[in-house]
Parts: structure tokens; C-alpha cells; sequence
């Protein structure tokens, strides 16, 4: 199988300047997006480090004499998961230890969630509240969980997940890359059928666009117009946050 892809990002309609960043190594099959915050300079600065060192330490992967891009029986022996969390973990280091260096930059951290496709396996690394689902057929899953306050609330059965849609505290995230030294990274493994459809997104997306609307959208296609029409789907309902997505369809 081999990953097709289409992304796109958007300001949105309600901020000044682009924040996300996203990345697709379509030779890799590699595919991040960040949602930055600190401010003007610090959250697109956080985003960007993100997907550039991450993007940067698998590319070098790949290319080492005992390079992890090898075939596995199994989701549970690939060595992927483990290199992509080490991935993660030192674009964290490397955003913090920017911000100590720059006052301007101090406070900064951003999201990441990472796919990368190997054979017939699908690896994520995750960090944050942005997201990716799964598409197969008639259903859609999400496949990350939330780093985030509300989502912690919903666990607790202290609220509905249709209450966290209009909280005054669903933009407060409890773990980013970069606002501190170090950072706990999630990582999974899907195994991978023909015709599946992975999509990841920041926020600005998901907070707008209900998930049964994003698997409407993806199976009306065509494929490469899908991240357009998501975001301007998004904008139609106000634009609040910049917007980011990435669309992958496992092809023969």
C-alpha cells in the first residue's frame, strides 16, 4: 500500500497571522501538524521547530545503517513507535531550550500529531489536542485522545462531551511540546486496510466541524479537494482559530 496525500492550512477568519504548521514527506510517508501557542512570534516559532525537527530526525533515521524503517511481523515488534516518540521528545527539548535563549520566545509550546506509514501499519505520535481519525468504510474514529482540560472533565464524569463543545476552558490543553524540557508522548499502531482514510487537524477544524461531517465530506471527495472544503467549511462557521489538515488514503 502506498499513502496519497492533500493539506492545506488557513489563518481562519478571526486571527491575524498563522500559528499551524504542517509537514508531508510523501517519500517518508510522513505526516505532522502543530498548532503553535505563545504568541505572534512564539507559536508559529514552536510549530515550525516542531515539524522541522521531527520531520528531520526520521529522515536521518532512514538513512543510518540500522535504521528502524524495517520490515515487522507485527504492530508490537516495529521500531518505528519508539523513534517517533524520540523524535518528539527532542523537538520538546529543542523549543524549550530556544525559548531560554530568546525572551521574546519564553512561554511557547505547540501540538504535534504524526503519522507515518510504514508498509501496512500505521504509526501516530501525539501531543495535545490536535487530532487524527481513522475512516474505514461508514465509520470514523478518533484515534488520538485529547491532551486537554475538558477531555480530562469528560473522563471524570464531570461534564457531557456535548457541554465541552461550548466550554469556556475547551482551548486549555494539559500537555505541549516545548513549554517545557521534557513531555509524555503517546504513541499508537493501526494496521491498515485498502480504501482507509487517516485525516489530522488542529483544533480549529475540530472544535467546528462535527466528525460524521469531516467522513461526509471525505467519501463525497474528490480527495484532493477535501482539505479546501474542510476549512472552508470550518470558516463558514466563524473561522476562530487558524486550521490546519492533512487527508491520507491508503492506496494499492
Amino acid at each position: 500500500m502506498k499513502a496519497l496525500s492533500a493539506g492545506l492550512t488557513d489563518v481562519g477568519r478571526k486571527r491575524s497571522h498563522n500559528e499551524d504548521s504542517f509537514q508531508i514527506d510523501a517519500e517518508l510517508q510522513l505526516f505532522i501538524v502543530a498548532d503553535g501557542m505563545g504568541g505572534h512570534a512564539g507559536g508559529g516559532t514552536a510549530s515550525r521547530m516542531a515539524v522541522e525537527t521531527v520531520n528531520g530526525i526520521m529522515r536521518k533515521a532512514k538513512e543510518a545503517p540500522d535504521t528502524p524503517f524495517v520490515r515487522s511481523d507485527s504492530l508490537k515488534d516495529a521500531l518505528i513507535p519508539e523513534v517517533l516518540r524520540g523524535a518528539v521528545e527532542q523537538a520538546c527539548a529543542a523549543i524549550f531550550q530556544e525559548a531560554q535563549k530568546q525572551p521574546r520566545l519564553q512561554g511557547m509550546g505547540t501540538t504535534v500529531i504524526s503519522l507515518l506509514v510504514q508498509d501496512e501499519y500505521a504509526f501516530f505520535a501525539h501531543v495535545g489536542d490536535s487530532r487524527a481519525y481513522l475512516m474505514r468504510g461508514d465509520l470514523i474514529q478518533q484515534v488520538s485522545e485529547d491532551h486537554s482540560l475538558v477531555n480530562e472533565q469528560i473522563k471524570a464524569g464531570m461534564i457531557t462531551a456535548e457541554e465541552a463543545k461550548n466550554s469556556r476552558y475547551k482551548n486549555i490543553i494539559t500537555r505541549s511540546v516545548g513549554f517545557e524540557s521534557e513531555v509524555q508522548v503517546d504513541v499508537m499502531g493501526v494496521v491498515c486496510e485498502l480504501g482507509d482514510h487517516f485525516l489530522l487537524c488542529s483544533d480549529g477544524l475540530a472544535n467546528l466541524v462535527e466528525d460524521r461531517e469531516m467522513l461526509d465530506l471525505v467519501r463525497a471527495g474528490p480527495f484532493e479537494e477535501v482539505p479546501k472544503k474542510l476549512v472552508a467549511l470550518a470558516n463558514e462557521r466563524g473561522g476562530d482559530d487558524n486550521i490546519t489538515v492533512i487527508l491520507v488514503k491508503m492506496s494499492p
